[in-house]
């Protein structure tokens, strides 16, 4: 019963982990070092108080999932008692060195969260213990060992973690008396408690979202959609510019006269002006500025006086960015009078009105058309 439970649990975990997707880390990715420092004590007998000393060490960590971390570290215990005989004659009177795996519950069980601030790891590790004995007791001893224990983690800071660390470490191969085997003996044991402040260098693990075929297939059919309705609107477009052409040829007419001195009459305007653009710009280049500055003039002379500007592009290069670049050319316009004349904005009707094709020399369709006109 215990064990289909725990394989239950287990089991659990497991889906709960793969329902999350996250981008591959580099080898050099979510590494992490930190300095540990507590207290250690014999799990039995003269345990806690009649044998408590300190012990002080480091570790260094490579996260290799959101859940899973492979580590290594080094324990060193204060020599301020004696567990098993005579004191050692040397400041440090015993040290444990070993690698270790630590399972983060919290992640395992419900998903990676990178903006969780507690986590409690489940540690398991195996390593090399060391008792430095006096001459009198004989020469040191050496001992396989083996380490479990939780780490409550407080995050700090997105890089800094405070951890509180109880564990228990097993002598599995000598308990100093009988020299016999000693596997996860509580009279060979010893308890933990450390605290640790580690500095993660990161940077985490970058959640995905997985993506089926069902939604891949939803996704193209959509973009097949859009491409339709871009064909639909260039054959919209195309009406447009036979519905111009009249204008067009108009247009060519007028620009193919000859320059005339129009004097006004009865304080009633009907001029046009035009402001030539490069290609894919809408800057008033020097050479165009004469013609803004006619406007501007006009204006003032006749403060009721309202100009309408409409901003053309002619077909080169994409249709989207040429219709947004008609409109940037209508506007130009209008605040070189706003903000170069002082011209009121209310005076100014300026939009984009897209292609352009009222001239036959396509360079000539890059133009904002001003019309001047009286308030009636």
């Amino acid at each position: 019963m215990k064990k289909t439970l725990l394989t239950a649990v287990l089991a659990l975990g497991a889906l709960t982990a793969a329902a999350q997707a996250y981008e591959q880390p580099k080898f050099f990715d979510n590494w992490s070092i930190g300095l540990d420092g507590g207290v250690a004590t014999p799990l039995t007998h003269h345990a806690f108080f009649g044998n408590m000393r300190g012990v002080f060490g480091a570790h260094i960590q490579k996260q290799v999932t959101p859940s899973f971390a492979l580590g290594a570290e080094g324990l060193a215990g204060v020599n301020t008692s004696s567990w098993y005989g005579p004191k050692s004659s040397t400041a440090i009177d015993n040290s444990y060195v070993g690698v270790y795996g630590a399972l983060d519950l919290p992640t395992f069980f419900s998903g990676y969260d990178p903006a969780r601030k507690f986590g409690i790891e489940a540690v398991l590790g195996l390593g090399w213990g060391h008792d430095y004995r006096n001459e009198a007791a004989g020469p040191d001893n050496n001992y396989l060992a083996t380490k479990a224990g939780l780490n409550f983690n407080f995050a700090l800071t997105p890089s800094l973690t405070l951890g509180i660390k109880p564990a228990i470490v097993w002598n599995m191969t000598d308990n100093r008396t009988t020299h016999s085997s000693c596997a996860f003996n509580a009279n060979a044991a010893t308890f933990q408690l450390l605290a640790g402040l580690t500095y993660n260098f990161g940077p985490g693990f970058q959640l995905v979202r997985p993506y089926n075929q069902d939604e891949i297939d939803a996704l193209n059919g959509q973009i097949n959609d859009l491409r339709g309705a871009l064909d639909a609107s260039l054959a919209a477009t195309a009406v447009t510019e036979a519905q111009n052409a009249e204008l067009a040829a108009q247009l060519q007419a007028c620009m193919n006269k000859k320059p005339e001195v129009v004097k006004e009459v009865s304080n009633q305007l009907n001029s046009v002006r035009y402001v030539f653009f490069k290609i894919g710009s809408s800057v008033i280049t020097k050479d165009q500025q004469p013609n803004v500055e006619m406007i501007a003039a006009y204006m003032k002379n006749h403060p009721k006086a309202k100009v309408v500007i409409r901003g053309y592009a002619s077909k080169d290069g994409n249709l989207d960015f040429n219709i947004k670049l008609a409109e940037k050319r209508a506007q130009s316009v209008k605040n070189a009078l706003v903000k170069g004349y002082k011209i009121a904005a209310d005076r100014i009707d300026a939009k984009g009105e897209g292609i352009g094709n009222m001239f036959e020399e396509e360079s000539w369709n890059r133009v904002s058309i001003c019309t001047l006109e009286n308030a009636k």
